[in-house]
Formats: structure tokens, sequence, C-alpha cells
């Protein structure tokens, strides 16, 4: 799910191990014990730190805060932004992909792919959502390379996955995201181009590949069974890490 990823991309950057917990969303397991235990919420994705006593944090932006607060704690790799106008940036950026982001592309894939029937005035409303956050990216972005700052931030790492994972699968026959935002576009490119971020893609998709039945996103009759990544295979490596 595209929450977890760019946990995956900052952990790589602080030189940090992820032993990966699958869980079969098909048997319910994200609301059963163990993980019930650690998320009282049963969502994914839960940190659990066993380099701290196996202390547990649950929603995506708030552990990438903790992981920088425990692992990075200077800000050494830059990743909370070069001053604190910019921290507030950054984190004004978490806030809207966890409220303005997230919600809407997940209600979009929920009516799309796996509501027992279709209703065009759902799936016209999140997709209409999903173009207009598009539209403040794309604003956003104009004459800028990153989304704060001169560099790669958070906020970045947050906003790329929903968009390059799930996007393409949302938005409305003959609209993408190439044409009616190249910003953005390029944008994902950069992101996508380094080290960290490249490196942790091509070993999770093949992870995911692994279990892709256990997620509802691969099932149903309406899905549309495109690669599950869709990755240019002409894209970039940026060879710097982060620090």
């Amino acid at each position: 799910m595209p929450n977890a990823w760019k946990i995956c991309f900052l952990m790589k950057d602080l030189g940090l191990q992820v032993d990966m917990r699958f869980l079969d969303f098909t048997k319910n397991e994200q609301k059963q014990s163990p993980h019930i235990d650690y998320n009282p919420n049963g969502r994914i994705p839960t940190l659990v730190d066993n380099n701290n006593g196996g202390f547990p944090v649950w929603e995506s932006n708030a552990i990438m805060m903790y992981l920088m607060d425990q692992y990075d704690s200077e800000n050494k790799t830059g990743l909370l932004g070069g001053s604190p106008a910019e921290k507030a940036q950054v984190i004004q950026w978490l806030f809207f992909q966890a409220s303005g982001q997230g919600p809407y592309y997940g209600q979009a894939h929920w009516f799309i792919y796996l509501h027992p029937e279709e209703i065009p005035s759902a799936i016209q409303r999140y997709q209409n959502e999903i173009l207009r956050v598009l539209g403040v990216l794309e604003k956003h972005l104009q004459n800028r390379e990153w989304m704060v700052g001169s560099q790669c931030t958070l906020a970045d790492y947050a906003l790329l996955p929903y968009n390059m994972f799930y996007a393409p699968r949302l938005l409305p026959e003959g609209v993408t995201i190439e044409e009616r935002f190249p910003t953005v576009a390029a944008w994902q490119k950069r992101v996508a181009g380094r080290k960290s971020v490249y490196q942790t893609i091509q070993e999770r998709q093949h992870q995911m590949a692994e279990f892709a039945h256990t997620i509802p996103i691969f099932r149903g009759e309406r899905a549309r069974m495109e690669p599950v990544f869709p990755f240019s295979e002409g894209l970039g490596v940026d060879g710097a890490m982060a620090h």
C-alpha cells in the first residue's frame, strides 16, 4: 500500500534495516493479533522499532517524524528542510498528504474497483478531487525542483507514492499525469531517481508481486491489471544518498 513506501525510502536513507511483514487483507489480518496489539486502528503501516525496545508507531507521517527524531535528530540528511521555516513547510505538506491526498485517492480506488456496485457520481467526485490535488501540486512546483527548499525532503517522499503507484489507475479515461500535469510528472521522475527511492521500489515490487493475492487492489472483476508499479525503464538514478 502506498503509505508504507515513503517510510521505506526514509529508512534506506537512514541506513536502517527493514524486516517487512505482509498482512493478508483477504483474511483481515490487519484487524487481528498481533498487529492489532501494536496498532489499535488496525490499519497499515505500523512500525515496531526493535532498536528501541519494540516501540510501536502508526500513522505513516508520524512514523517518518519519529524516525527523524530517533535516527537523524540533527537533520543531517536535510529531509526536514534547511531552516525552521522550511521544516514548517515540510510538516504542512505532510498534513496535506494525510488529509488532502491519501483519503481522496483511497476513496477513488474503492469506488472504481472494490464497491459492490458502480456509482458514477461517487467515482466522478473522487476523480475530480484527484485532479484538484494534482493541480495544487502542478501550480506549487512551477519553477521548483522540490516541494520545499532546494533539496528533497519528507514532503517529496510523502506525496510521491500515491501519485506514482495509484493515480495512473484512478484518473478519468484519457487523462495522464504526463500530459495534463507535466511539471508533476517531471518532479515524480526526479524523486524516483534518487538512489534510495529507486532501490526501494526495485526491491519492494518483487515482494509485492509475491504477495499480490493478499491485497484487494489486485482483485475484482473491474480491476485493470496493468503493471503494479508503472516505472520507466529509462529512469535515471541519482547516485548520491541524501546524507
